[in-house]
């Protein structure tokens, strides 16, 4: 029995073919006429034709376009707001690779070698984008600089165009070679590069710009990157020793272990994780490398004088201020080292004193991390540890986090509860961050924790709902990739792409780091509706543990601010609260409302006293009777939707009664048989109004 042929291996011929098309097209072709040329020779099999909602296309076409992407980056395919056209280097390539498993492996080998270089294909980007209009660099020393083989460099290039692309050229001052450009594409590249002010009796040579004047430049612009103050942490990881510790404090200084021979006064963060790269290759993995080139850049590049630095040691935080600039020390006994001289406070801070958002940073997997959203924060312990000579003790610290307003009579008065249960909200929150008002529907849950919130916050703009429904995932809430259509200016402009976005909690966040003295409230309205697990994936971590970082699934390192509050609301008709799993259960404080219970039982009442006194019928009466004739706690009705003022025009009751009661109680009956109209119609509980008050009157308390 023969094995059926994949994916892959059937869009391969697809692949060859569109590459043909292209080669006979001129001016290019549409991404969507290409495919429906190239699948009307190469029909689709049954397994191919599933739609991928993502992409809205299918399985066969979405293969297809990936591999296309490979073409891009082997130079034979450029795509520019959906016109995808043909270079020569793809005739070139088509004829001495007649086999579509040849001609795909063209693709296939460029996407493999720029995986294993993508940071010397970034720092070549960085490079070829600062060339000034009207000069070229060459592509050898473009190549050399980078660390890339040069033909596969000026192919990327070629199919890629990121910024300045074209200003790269063989060392005689004319188009590479590697590329194998026609008369046509010569041409064109000619009339580009003189519209930016070359000119054809101009000497190349004159034009020429050498790297290390690019390199200047890119210093001078990253220099930019670290204006104003601000704060940093050295995290000890696993070299560090009590001694180092000492040593620091005795002679004023910090430090990195850096296995780098030289380290020019400026460089920039992409020539530095080439550096990385080559040096540690052998030693550390690639997200190591990754780690490490950042980590130097913020030591070398975007630390500067008068930067506050902290160390963490043994459950103490030592606080300085850098003096000096980062220097290469080769005198260090375990090896070379990146140095700074800092003017260390001699007393240092327990960590439980530390505001929860700098106890998180702690425990960072980071050689450097950037505290400068903490800034206020370190310079006012800081200045709490800074004692005078008289002094033998730090200065008392503030209270950590952010302080919450106690509620008021009046707030309890705007919203007709009690205020010893506004009161039990408040210590809930101050204590726990995050609470769910659960109970029946119409009780007031989402109303009230809006304004609760609001009030709280002193600030609606620090107070943002959500709504889960079943098909609400982690990309959704919390972060993931979206397709994007790339805009003009980008490499493969008008081609879709991803990009990582960020979900409503990671917006509510960022704005409360900005915001720290501010209380934000995330409102999370009908939480029970969505797959909890699936959506806060990690962020069940950080809501029970504030004090310790978690690696997010696509951004890496976070931490849950102090100030971020979180109020879920939980319908108990749509699903239990049983249901809710213990994870959730430990992490939030869970307050019912209840038509039965305070604060909810009398708020009908109080709203009609207030907004309807001269009503002609006892509508609370009406409420009551209704919830007794329903069995089920959790389906009983709460009285907002008896708190409107349309309720209480000529037919409003009858109009609500219908429209929204009986629909409600008919999806609860649904398939038992109960005749919702005869049970719980607005005559029927009149008449039980009417039958109950007659027994009072006549002495029968039932």
């Amino acid at each position: 029995m023969s094995t059926p042929p994949t994916l892959l291996s059937r869009s391969k011929p697809r692949l060859r073919r569109a590459l043909e098309i292209l080669a006979e097209e001129e001016r290019g072709l549409h991404s969507s006429e290409l495919w429906r040329r190239v699948v009307a020779e190469f029909p689709l099999d049954p397994d191919e034709e599933e739609i991928r909602a993502a992409a809205n296309e299918t399985k066969g076409q979405n293969t297809w376009a990936w591999q296309t992407s490979d073409c891009v980056i082997a130079g034979m395919l450029v795509k520019s707001n959906g016109i995808w056209s043909a270079t020569n280097l793809a005739r070139h390539h088509l004829r001495a690779h007649r086999e579509p498993q040849k001609f795909f492996e063209v693709g296939k080998q460029a996407f493999s070698y720029w995986q294993t270089h993508r940071v010397g294909y970034a720092y070549a980007a960085r490079l070829c984008g600062a060339v000034p209009p009207g000069q070229w660099v060459a592509l050898g020393d473009l190549a050399t600089e980078a660390g890339l083989d040069r033909s596969r460099l000026a192919a990327w290039l070629w199919g890629t165009r990121p910024k300045g692309w074209h200003q790269v050229l063989g060392e005689d001052g004319r188009v590479p070679e590697e590329i194998h450009a026609d008369e046509r594409e010569i041409t064109e590249h000619g009339t580009r590069f003189r519209g930016e002010g070359a000119t054809d009796d101009s000497d190349p040579q004159d034009t020429e710009v050498e790297v290390a004047e690019l390199k200047r430049a890119l210093a001078a612009e990253d220099a930019r990157r670290g204006s104003g103050q601000s704060a940093w942490l050295i995290s000890p990881r696993l070299w560090w020793g009590a001694e180092r510790l000492q040593e620091w404090l005795d002679e004023g200084y910090c430090s990195l272990p850096a296995d780098l021979d030289e380290l020019p006064g400026s460089i920039s963060p992409e020539e530095l994780a080439v550096i990385v790269e080559a040096r540690y290759a052998r030693t550390h993995a690639r997200q190591q490398r990754a780690q490490l080139a950042e980590d130097f850049d913020r030591f070398h590049n975007l630390m500067h004088p008068d930067d506050q630095v902290t160390v963490a040691v043994d459950g103490k935080l030592w606080i300085g201020t850098i003096t000096g600039d980062s220097e290469l020390d080769r005198r260090g006994a375990d090896g070379n080292r990146l140095r700074r001289p800092v003017q260390w406070l001699t007393v240092p801070l327990a960590e439980e004193a530390l505001p929860e958002e700098l106890q998180a940073h702690l425990s960072s997997e980071h050689g450097v991390v950037d505290l400068t959203r903490l800034l206020g924060k370190i310079r006012t312990l800081a200045d709490a540890v800074d004692v005078g000579p008289e002094e033998e003790a730090p200065k008392p610290l503030p209270a950590p986090g952010v302080v919450l307003p106690l509620p008021t009579d009046d707030l309890a008065q705007e919203l007709l509860v009690p205020r010893s249960w506004l009161e039990e909200v408040h210590d809930l929150l101050a204590e726990r961050r995050q609470l769910i008002f659960y109970g029946p529907p119409g009780t007031g849950k989402t109303h009230l924790a809006l304004h609760i919130a609001e009030y709280l916050a002193g600030d609606r703009r620090a107070v943002k709902l959500v709504q889960f429904h079943p098909s609400y995932a982690y990309e959704d809430f919390i972060q993931g990739y979206r397709p994007v259509q790339r805009s003009v200016g980008e490499s493969a402009q008008g081609a879709l792409g991803f990009e990582l976005r960020n979900g409503p909690f990671l917006n509510l966040v960022e704005t409360a780091r900005t915001n720290p003295g501010t209380p934000h409230f995330l409102i999370i309205d009908e939480i029970n509706r969505a797959n909890l697990a699936k959506v806060f994936g990690e962020l069940y971590f950080v809501l029970e543990y504030r004090k310790r970082p978690v690696d997010l699934q696509y951004s890496g390192e976070f931490t849950m601010p102090s100030n971020v509050f979180v109020i879920g609301t939980m319908n108990t008709a749509d699903r239990s609260v049983a249901l809710v799993d213990a994870a959730m259960r430990r992490r939030f404080a869970f307050l019912p409302l209840h038509p039965d219970d305070a604060p909810t039982q009398g708020l009908l009442e109080a709203w009609i006293a207030r907004h309807h006194p001269d009503s002609g019928e006892d509508v609370p009466a009406l409420h009551r009777a209704l919830n007794d004739r329903i069995e089920d706690r959790d389906f009983k009705i709460g009285p907002s939707y008896l708190m409107r003022d349309s309720v209480y025009r000529d037919g409003g009751l009858e109009r609500v009664w219908r429209t929204a009661i009986l629909p409600l109680l008919e999806e609860h009956h649904y398939g038992d048989g109960t005749d919702v109209a005869r049970r719980y119609g607005l005559e029927a509980v009149r008449r039980a109004v009417a039958d109950h008050r007659r027994g009072e009157a006549a002495g029968d308390p039932r």
